[in-house]
């Protein structure tokens, strides 16, 4: 639907059944003025063939026909999950009406109405239909909006300021956004702190992992499907990109995409406009996308893993998120704020961290960032019986290789003398592995770019198989 005209249907499908011919035509007539594909059915018989060969992204129902109630289509299962009702009922049938609302229409009309109010009606339909299908990726987002940026991020803040008011007077059409940073450093965060307090914030905001996406899905999920598309498309699927329509997509780890699916959220990001799988027509929509990556993009082009094209398309806003540990006494303010918000959750009483934690915390590396803080401090919590925290086994390096690098007899200290200390290869690329993953999140594609080896060696180590080597 065209935004920018709040008239106008261009690009939606619409079905209106009624056995009252000149109404029929006159709702024909005004939603193809309107640049809607229209079309007419006079019986519940006619309605199922249409329904059975076409998808439609609205069915204007009229209750009473002349071989059965209308609102047997829904209860039958006719209607695809994907395609909006809204019923029409004559003066006095608002009772239908209603129980229409409990089987799953949007909305309804009560006969006579002005056919002008259809574009109102189906913009509302529509954001009801989003609101649904954006329910199933926003049960992750709920811990966003109170982010603490202190005076380390400072520089963030200001550039986030000016993303929104740059947003305030576009009002459509939003650019997207580049959000790079390690690992756990809190893109995501970041990502939804911008969406609510922008002027889409009642709008849906979805959100995906790039990287956890099979790639034999990512098109279908992102972009949706037609009914028959492949094997298992029994209905027609509504993608990511037009259930965020009016709000924002946030794809986490964008690089994991294959270049094809690169160029196709390209062709959406500059055109506004996506083609289902098996579809033909082209739908249109207006999505923020906020894309984020822990990786070097520029490096990622010049490997052939990104595409150069979209790189430009989304470097227009770039925001930088620091490491965790390059944030100085920042790191005590954010702990001591998740510490309350734990404490909360779990019902226990607030504890303290000691001078000496608190010296620890700031000479520790946290390779994991926020995200390896949070854990630090639930552990602490769940599993410390002291009122106090510490923070005794941290060191200053960080994960694993921080205690390495005070015992003489861990051969990833520089001290190691390999010619007294028994050492087992088999043992030690197992460690590696097990370390890379932990600073990757347990991301295997991330933990082998970071050994230089490929992620079926990572595979092949952690399922342990040894009798043929990868």
């Amino acid at each position: 639907m065209e935004n920018g005209n709040e008239t106008s249907l261009a690009g939606l499908s619409v079905l209106v059944v009624d056995d009252e011919a000149l109404l029929r035509r006159r709702l024909i007539a005004h939603l193809k003025n309107l640049g809607a594909e229209v079309a007419g059915a006079e019986t519940l018989e006619a309605a199922r063939h249409k329904l059975s060969d076409t998808e439609f992204d609205f069915l204007l129902l009229d209750i009473h026909l002349p071989d059965g109630i209308g609102l047997d289509l829904i209860r039958e299962g006719t209607v695809p999950e994907s395609t909006g009702v809204v019923v029409m009922t004559a003066q006095g049938g608002v009772e239908g009406a209603i129980d229409s609302i409990r089987l799953g229409a949007l909305d309804y009309l009560v006969k006579p109405f002005d056919p002008g109010l259809l574009p109102l009606v189906m913009r509302r339909a529509r954001k009801m239909r989003q609101s649904s299908r954006a329910a199933e990726h926003e049960r992750e987002t709920e811990d966003g909006s109170g982010f603490y940026f202190g005076d380390s991020l400072a520089p963030l803040r200001e550039r986030l300021d000016k993303i929104i008011a740059a947003d305030n007077r576009l009002g459509i059409h939003l650019p997207p956004v580049l959000i790079a940073g390690e690992t756990g450093s809190g893109k995501s965060t970041i990502a939804r702190w911008l969406h609510r307090n922008g002027p889409r914030a009642d709008q849906p905001m979805i959100e995906v992992n790039c990287s956890a996406l099979p790639e034999s899905l990512a098109e279908s999920e992102l972009f949706g499907s037609e009914k028959g598309a492949f094997t298992d498309a029994r209905a027609t699927r509504q993608g990511l990109f037009e259930a965020a329509h009016g709000g924002t997509l946030f794809l986490d780890e964008i690089p994991s995409l294959s270049s094809g699916i690169q160029a196709k959220v390209l062709t959406a990001i500059e055109d506004r406009n996506i083609r289902r799988i098996g579809g033909t027509r082209q739908i249109e929509i207006d999505v923020r996308v906020i894309a984020a990556t822990n990786r070097d993009l520029r490096v990622a082009v010049e490997s052939g893993e990104f595409r150069e094209d979209l790189l430009h398309r989304l470097d227009l806003f770039r925001l930088n998120l620091p490491a965790l540990h390059e944030r100085g006494t920042d790191i005590l303010q954010l702990a001591e704020r998740m510490l309350q918000q734990l404490c909360k959750r779990h019902r226990l009483p607030l504890r303290q961290i000691t001078e000496e934690g608190k010296r620890r915390m700031l000479a520790y590396r946290w390779p994991g960032n926020v995200r390896e803080l949070a854990h630090e401090l639930e552990r602490g919590l769940v599993f410390d019986d002291a009122a106090v925290l510490d923070f005794a086994h941290l060191t200053g390096g960080g994960g694993q290789g921080a205690s390495a690098a005070t015992d003489p007899g861990d051969w990833l200290n520089p001290a190691y003398d390999f010619t007294k200390e028994e050492f087992v290869m088999e043992d030690a690329i197992n460690r590696l592995v097990q370390l890379s993953l932990k600073q990757s999140g347990g991301n295997a594609s991330q933990a082998a770019r970071m050994l230089g080896v490929t992620r079926d060696f990572i595979r092949y180590r952690l399922h342990g198989d040894r009798k043929e080597k990868p």
